[in-house]
């Protein structure tokens, strides 16, 4: 398989890796990852995107600016932090004044995010209280729905900063800091793109031990056996990079869905039996699986879009892979169901994860080849340590997760979920 990696005589993300990423799972026993194909039992391989977003319109060709959110991890309004909370600039009237909030009182963003989302709604109840203007005609017809898109469309926008200024306040509140940009940096003269600490502890207490389990087999299937190298440089492409984040955000935002689901479960005693043991029939399947194809004189089975590592088969599938309860429960999911809880509820929720992603990774410059493919030899290479590109993915996870959270929070104020 050839790969536009390089690391010595090894190589990281495949060729094969989706253009879009999606979120989907492989139906054999023990398996959550970021894929477009779904293994049903009987062995088959179909077509099946678990992620699905609402219809958006054509994205605007305005430059979008990859800027930094600076913040104080303070309350005392002393003056704000050099250190950068997040790589996307708030740009409406609405994001502005909630990034001043970050700045210099963070404790108060929640009571000013509150009050936005009341003037939203009485903006929006205001709206529909308007006439009707289909008595109007001409110019005047024309002039009431070029209005109400415009209100419209900058409500959506300040929703779209509400949503994203909680999640940097939450990755404050944890002490975490948000990555600024993925670029190299003047005082590292090797050109690496990661000087930021790894703060693995620091993640996994903002998750639950179940879904920390899930997240670590997502690091083993996207690093492989190199995943403990945290010191090992690559030459990566910066595009595939930001599909793997992307991806990991969804994955993230997946995660809690599902993990908030079981441990409610898990609290009132409800769980499926058998999900409380160890040796559970699932993951002993899983296991003897990976054994099997271990032991065999063919190659372990890999994942088609999973990182690739030519001449190593430890980094195949199941490789430090460990059994989950909450794998388990997923993996008991109908498809119905699981195509539920893997659907991006709201078009704001989709917007921030592109803008995020292309404000900490720069708008791409891909160039299509005439049979329709992405030219490789054009696409920028960073350099970046397998610790670095760890931290990235747990960040990612991390965002979704939040996002899920404040996506939530704030629908329940002001509705915008539509499914």
């Amino acid at each position: 398989m050839e790969s536009i990696v390089s690391s010595s005589s090894s190589s990281v993300f495949s060729k094969d890796f989706p253009s879009k990423s999606s979120l989907s799972t492989q139906k054999r026993p023990g398996f959550i990852s970021v894929s477009t194909n779904f293994r049903s039992p009987n062995g088959l391989i179909k077509h099946c995107p678990l992620i699905s977003v609402p219809k958006q319109s054509q994205r605007s060709s305005r430059r979008r600016y990859s800027v930094v959110v600076r913040a104080s991890s303070s309350g005392s309004g002393s003056g704000s932090s050099s250190a950068p909370l997040g790589p996307l600039e708030l740009e409406s009237p609405v994001g502005k004044f909630l990034s001043e909030i970050l700045i210099s009182h963070p404790h108060l963003l929640p009571a000013a995010v509150d009050k936005q989302l009341e003037q939203l709604q009485t903006d929006r109840d205001a709206q529909k209280q308007i006439a009707d203007p289909s008595a109007a005609s001409g110019t005047d017809l024309v002039l009431y729905k070029r209005i109400a898109e415009v209100k419209a469309n900058d409500r959506r926008k300040a929703l779209e900063e509400i949503l994203y200024a909680l999640v940097v306040q939450k990755f404050m509140d944890a002490n975490v800091s948000l990555i600024p940009n993925v670029a190299p940096t003047t005082t590292d003269t090797s050109g690496r793109v990661d000087n930021w600490p790894v703060q693995e502890e620091r993640h996994q207490q903002l998750h639950s031990s179940e879904a920390f389990e899930m997240i670590e087999n997502h690091l083993a299937l996207i690093l492989g056996n190199r995943l403990g190298e945290s010191n090992s440089v690559a030459q990566i492409s910066k595009v595939r990079v930001g599909q793997v984040y992307a991806a990991s955000v969804m994955y993230g935002y997946f995660l809690k869905r599902v993990d908030q689901r079981f441990q409610l479960e898990k609290n009132m005693k409800l769980l499926p039996q058998g999900l409380d043991r160890e040796d559970s029939v699932i993951g002993q399947a899983m296991a003897d699986d990976f054994k099997q194809s271990v032991g065999s004189d063919e190659e372990p089975k890999t994942h088609p879009e999973a990182p690739s590592w030519s001449g190593n088969p430890g980094g195949g599938f199941g490789h430090g892979m460990k059994a989950s309860r909450l794998r388990n429960y997923v993996m008991s999911f109908d498809p119905e169901s699981l195509q539920k809880y893997a659907t991006i509820r709201s078009k704001e929720a989709v917007s921030i994860i592109e803008k995020h992603t292309e404000a900490l990774f720069g708008r791409p410059d891909i160039v299509i080849t005439p049979q329709g493919t992405i030219d490789s030899s054009k696409e920028e290479l960073i350099t970046i340590s397998f610790g670095g590109l760890k931290r990235l993915v747990l960040e990612a996870v991390t965002f979704g997760s939040f996002l899920w959270d404040v996506e939530s929070y704030v629908d329940s104020r002001y509705h915008f979920v539509t499914n």
